[in-house]
This record gives C-alpha cells, structure tokens and sequence, in this order.
C-alpha cells in the first residue's frame, strides 16, 4: 500500500465513519492522497498520507480487512472500500460495526484517542519502573487498567485475560497495589502471549468474527489458558477456570494460579 495513491473510496454505512462529520468529508479527504506510511499502535492502524491526513482504522470486535481485485465477489458487511491506483481494494468488513475508519488533519489526530494511547506492547513497551509509575494510586482493577490503554497499548480481552493468568496476578488486583517484581513478570507475560497469538496468525473464535486479510481463520484458539474456557480446568494446576465481569467485559482467571491472598 505504500507509495500507492487512493483513486476512490466508497463507504456504505454511516456508522463506519462516525469520527468524521460526513461520508462526504472523509471521501474528500482520502481521494487523490499518497500513501507515505502504513503503521500500527495498540489496536489503531495509521496510514500517514500526504497533504497532512492521517487514515486511522480500528477493527473494534468483529472488523477485518481483505485484499481483493474488482472483480471478486463483496462480502456481506462489507462498509468501506479502499481502491488504490492498481486497481486493487482494501475492503472492511465490521459486522458488528463496532470498528470505524477515520479521516483526520493534523489538528484532530492531536485530539484523538491515538493521542491518548500508552506505550505500544509489542513494539515499546515500557520497563517495570514505567509501569509502577503509570499505575500508582491507581485504584481499578489491573484487568480494566489493561483494556484502558492508557498504561499500555494493544491488550485486548483475550489478551489480557491470557497475559493475567500467565504473570499469576489476579485480575481484580487494583493497578497500583502491583509490586515491581509482579510488574516485570506481567510484562514478560505480554511479550510471551502476543508473541504466541501472532505466531498462530491470531485468536478466531466459533463466531468467525476476525479473519485474517486473506480470508483464513487465526490458529492462536487451541493455546488459550482461560479465555472461554469457563468451568474448564487450569492447564496449569486443573482448577475450574471462572469467569467474572470487570467494566462489563467478560473476565476468565483461575483462582487458585491466580489467588489474590
């Protein structure tokens, strides 16, 4: 995609492009633009363009992305279309139209949430001491600190429920309570989990919500240690794995591995 130019965009739900005034603002603002970038933090996709535009895409919980000729036949849910100056599209598919695409100048990605965002978890995260200060006198849950992305970017439910369970810590734990020893090895947990899920090609579920760009599912499911494995014992120890709400996000721990006493 780099070095490409956009030659046209079609965008079929409103809902995709909420973070700008109007379909027509962010057809404007993408057509005719070069891309000069293509990077990623957290869970945001960055495309730098020229002439000051920021594309930012978030998948949300269902959103992918495919990689197709004009020709090949649409998927359902199928809200945004990309077509790049070598007649191929980059098409999203949202069902669930939880994920958005934006177009912003350089003013509104100042005053995004990608502003707002913490260190990056696979490509800088920060050290224990970083982390101990970003947390202090925090009182949350290290479970919602998590999916905040403020202290760190890129956890997502599984993720984090995977990464708790692996550091021992559990997720009910005010932030600020964590030692620097359980910050390091949390830390540590980040690195192994992300490392595992990308190798497999990422995390599908029965659902098939997020697909990978060339249509195939994630292998990542089988290597779970908690996540949707409520009533299912520990791999670690065989105890029933529980599952709990935080902040209205669905939570899996093992309460012995993960004993908050």
């Amino acid at each position: 995609m780099k070095g490409r130019t956009i030659t046209g965009i079609k965008v079929s739900h409103d809902r995709t492009v909420r973070h700008n005034a109007s379909r027509a603002e962010v057809v404007s603002r993408l057509s005719g633009r070069t891309v000069q970038d293509v990077g990623r933090h957290g869970k945001f996709l960055i495309v730098g363009l020229d002439h000051g535009y920021t594309m930012i895409a978030h998948l949300g919980m269902s959103g992918r992305f495919s990689i197709t000729q004009p020709f090949e036949e649409t998927a359902a849910h199928t809200h945004f279309v990309v077509v790049l100056d070598d007649s191929s599209e980059i098409r999203f598919i949202d069902p669930r139209t939880f994920g958005f695409i934006a177009a912003y100048d350089e003013d509104e990605l100042g005053r995004s949430g990608v502003a707002r965002l913490g260190p990056d978890a696979w490509t800088d995260p920060p050290d224990p001491n970083q982390l101990e200060t970003s947390l202090s006198g925090r009182v949350a849950p290290i479970k919602a600190l998590l999916l905040d992305q403020g202290p760190l970017a890129g956890l997502g439910n599984i993720y984090a429920d995977e990464t708790l369970h692996l550091a021992r810590v559990h997720p009910l734990t005010p932030g600020g309570e964590l030692s620097n020893h359980q910050l390091e090895t949390l830390l540590a947990a980040v690195r192994v989990v992300l490392e595992a899920a990308l190798d497999a090609g990422g995390t599908t579920l029965a659902d098939l919500a997020y697909l990978l760009p060339d249509g195939q599912a994630g292998d990542n499911l089988a290597g779970l240690g908690v996540y949707g494995r409520e009533h299912q014992p520990c791999r670690t120890c065989g105890t029933p794995i529980e599952r709990i709400v935080i902040r209205a996000r669905s939570t899996h721990f093992c309460p012995s591995c993960q004993n908050r006493a």
